[in-house]
């Protein structure tokens, strides 16, 4: 300890500029290596469109995480962790072992059980900001930065944050449309604590 001190005062007394480079995290985003089928990436791995789910680039490796997802229109969706071994084909997610997540009506499920619940007047909204906090044993869910004190706990292992939302489609003359409001997320920041 004392020569780290001496080390960094070193530094300063020695006409350096006291400043010593940090190593510069990746960026985390939507991977487009562990996403569905029906699942498209845009905005530099920043929003997910289409049918189904995708885990974000990097894995939760702290004893604290702190993640968050924009809602950029209502509709069918989900936030929150899974481990690689979830079918990100078969949405909703929170069906199995493999995930944990907070469903677009405010239910927390894991292992197809609801584990937890929003208030019935603190659903997200269109513009809202969905953020999750986890310490590898309970998820807890902020909605525009205020604590919905909704915990919930199960899935183990190594996790990601994930997002999976079900489109608005519709088929016009034998293709599929996708419709321009269709629900989308966006990743804003992962952050370990």
């Amino acid at each position: 300890m004392a020569a780290s001190v001496f080390c960094c005062l070193r530094c300063c007394r020695d006409g350096g500029t006291g400043h010593i480079p940090l190593k510069e995290m990746p960026a985390v985003q939507l991977d487009t290596q562990h996403m569905g089928t029906d699942v498209v990436i845009v905005k530099n791995g920043r929003r997910i469109c289409g049918t189904g789910g995708c885990l974000a680039s990097a894995p939760l490796h702290q004893n604290k995480s702190y993640f968050e997802f924009k809602i950029q229109s209502t509709g069918i969706w989900g936030v929150g962790v899974a481990t690689q071994k979830v079918n990100l084909n078969q949405i909703p997610l929170g069906r199995d072992v493999h995930s944990l997540v907070m469903r677009n009506d405010g239910a927390l499920y894991h292992n197809n059980e609801e584990k937890n619940r929003l208030p019935a007047n603190s659903l997200p909204q269109e513009g809202d900001v969905v953020g999750i906090t986890y310490d590898h044993v309970e998820l807890n869910v902020y909605l525009n930065g205020k604590n919905m004190h909704c915990p919930a706990s199960g899935v183990r292992g190594t996790v990601y944050p994930v997002v999976y939302e079900i489109s608005n489609m519709y088929r016009s003359k034998g293709k599929s449309v996708m419709n321009s409001h269709a629900p989308i997320a966006r990743l804003r920041t992962i952050i370990s604590l």
